[in-house]
């Protein structure tokens, strides 16, 4: 059976000429979200060497939940998940400017999902308004889909229940965050060494009005 490819889109960016250098008249910003386990890590490292093979700059905005000193996984608190929504704000302020594309490992959105469970659904510190408006700050949001099992990796849960309950609530606040246009969806399945990435760069390219060359061939 052949694999859909969600973010293969028709793109009118114009292309360089190969071997000319890329043009970004601003850096660009894309986020992988979704819940835990589901292979964004892997995704990220992919996009980002993609940008690099047409001749851009990429830098990485980690996860910083796994440095989050007051606790993760369920039993994480409203103040622990509000740690991390501002740490992932300030580390993407920190780098959005260092590279043509700052690419993410999580985004607002995901993360205020995870928020909004620990707080009991509620937006207890009223973070939503800045939330909705640091949204807009991405050119492009992929989402992941937990098509695959979770697999036990020391750190995260491996709880289904939880994932699904976060999952749950990004279906419910995405739509109101993150329009369609700037949206692409992929099975976390998908995510694998043959996937090409290679459409999502054009797509994002277009949205920023950049130039891209053809990707380079490493061998």
């Amino acid at each position: 059976m052949s694999r859909p490819r969600t973010a293969r889109v028709p793109s009118a960016t114009p292309v360089a000429a190969p071997g000319a250098p890329a043009r970004w008249p601003r850096s660009a910003k894309v986020a992988f979200i979704g819940s835990h386990g589901i292979r964004k890590t892997s995704a990220v490292l992919a996009f980002a060497a993609t940008v690099q093979r047409a001749g851009c700059s990429a830098e990485l905005a980690r996860e910083v939940v796994r440095d989050n000193p007051l606790g993760i996984n369920e039993g994480a608190t409203g103040e622990a998940q509000l740690w991390v929504l501002v740490s992932q704000i300030r580390q993407e302020l920190e780098l959005a400017r260092k590279a043509d594309v700052l690419v993410t490992d999580r985004g607002v959105m995901d993360n205020f999902g995870y928020y909004l469970r620990a707080c009991g659904g509620a937006d207890r510190y009223a973070v939503e308004p800045l939330v909705c408006s640091w949204s807009g700050t991405y050119d492009l949001v992929v989402r992941l889909l937990p098509d695959i099992e979770l697999q036990p990796d020391g750190v995260r849960s491996t709880n289904d229940a939880f994932r699904d309950e976060v999952e749950e609530i990004l279906d419910r606040v995405l739509p109101t965050l993150v329009e369609t246009g700037r949206l692409v969806t992929l099975r976390a399945s998908e995510v694998t060494s043959r996937y090409d990435w290679w459409a999502l760069l054009e797509r994002l390219a277009a949205s920023v009005g950049a130039v891209i060359r053809p990707p380079t061939i490493w061998t």
